[in-house]
């Protein structure tokens, strides 16, 4: 009778444990498509048109798990895994990194999360609650392409990223995020594990953000290096206010890399805009950005882009999309032969679970 009690006794323990914690399935499958004048099915500078069918236009197609556990005493353990998808060819994102959105583990508190392996940096961590397109339209959303370095367009791998078209995310990193009233603090640092220094292929940050009422701030300083030493330092501030059925949000964004021994490249983006809920069920959003980029003994160029969405909510998870974007090319910045005006049409449906 003892070791049959003992036995049930386990079994409803083990079963109490189990209930601490859950899984989540979650992810967005977004199509769309789209007509482009001087722009490439991926966004990049033309000399013609194109016509296409696109995956994650107003949102990045994907697929993730997260998941807690209580551990007692306001201890939590945390991981989360997500992988981009092409819904449109039905391959992954990357295709040298499955879960190539996050793959992370970490432990939270009263004090606070640490996590640890694949995950944001505290440039993309910022820019997310004041960007003026709420982060739709990655594939050309200036502010996630190069003020969080998502595509800085360099040719060199900053930081222990994995890739060398950007440092958005970065791989064998640690990062801190802790809630003080309306305040959150952010600390990142990113191991480069470069055999015999801990210098190449680093990365360091610090991070602030004030939410409080209508109104939120938010900025980040990172610091990244190349294998050779090269330095990549990049800064974001901005902020955004509700008023009524209007959200308004602008940022100021700036990073200086060094390129080579003597060469460095200087990129800015200013980007403002507002979104006005115009019923329960459809938002419209229009947003600028101006991109100024300088190097070494080479010509200062940029480009200029305005956005315009309109978003249709069939149901709280599926909702109907209009967009229209144009950008103007200033001083060569789209290259020889193509177009020095841009525009784009997309139509498209995105559907979250």
């Amino acid at each position: 009778m003892k070791k049959a009690f003992a036995l049930c006794a386990a079994l409803v323990g083990s079963q109490a444990m189990a209930q601490t914690g859950n899984v989540t399935l979650y992810g967005i499958a977004d199509a769309a498509v789209r007509h482009s004048s001087g722009l490439s099915p991926s966004y990049t500078p033309a000399a013609g048109t194109s016509n296409a069918l696109n995956s994650g236009v107003d949102n990045t197609s994907r697929w993730g798990l997260r998941g807690s556990e209580d551990l007692g005493g306001g201890l939590r353990a945390l991981f989360q895994l997500e992988s981009g998808i092409n819904l449109d060819t039905g391959t992954s994102a990357n295709s040298t990194k499955y879960f190539d959105r996050a793959s992370w583990l970490g432990l939270s508190g009263a004090w606070g999360t640490l996590a640890a392996g694949r995950q944001t940096t505290l440039l993309a961590d910022a820019i997310s609650p004041v960007d003026p397109l709420g982060m739709r339209l990655a594939s050309f959303n200036p502010n996630i392409n190069t003020t969080a370095l998502s595509q800085h367009g360099l040719g060199i791998q900053f930081g222990n990223a994995g890739a060398t078209t950007g440092s958005y995310r970065l791989d064998n990193s640690l990062k801190y995020s802790g809630s003080f009233g309306p305040v959150t603090a952010r600390a990142m640092y990113g191991f480069g594990e470069v055999t015999g220094s801990t210098s190449p292929l680093s990365s360091r940050g610090l991070g602030l953000a004030y939410a409080g009422g209508d109104l939120t701030v938010s900025g980040a300083y990172q610091s990244f290096r190349s294998a050779e030493g090269r330095t990549l330092d990049a800064y974001t501030l901005g902020a955004a206010y509700r008023w009524g059925a209007w959200r308004l949000a602008a940022n100021a964004g700036r990073s200086k890399a060094q390129t080579s021994a003597t060469a460095e490249t200087v990129q800015r983006v200013f980007s403002a805009g507002g979104t006005f809920a115009a019923t329960q069920t459809i938002d419209i959003t229009a947003a600028y950005y101006k991109v100024d980029r300088s190097r070494t003994s080479a010509r200062a160029d940029g480009y200029g882009r305005a956005v315009v969405v309109g978003e249709y909510k069939l149901s709280r998870r599926t909702r109907l999309y209009a967009e229209l974007d144009l950008t103007r090319w200033q001083d060569g910045y789209q290259g020889a032969g193509n177009k020095s005006r841009s525009t784009g049409t997309s139509l498209g449906v995105m559907h979250t679970f």
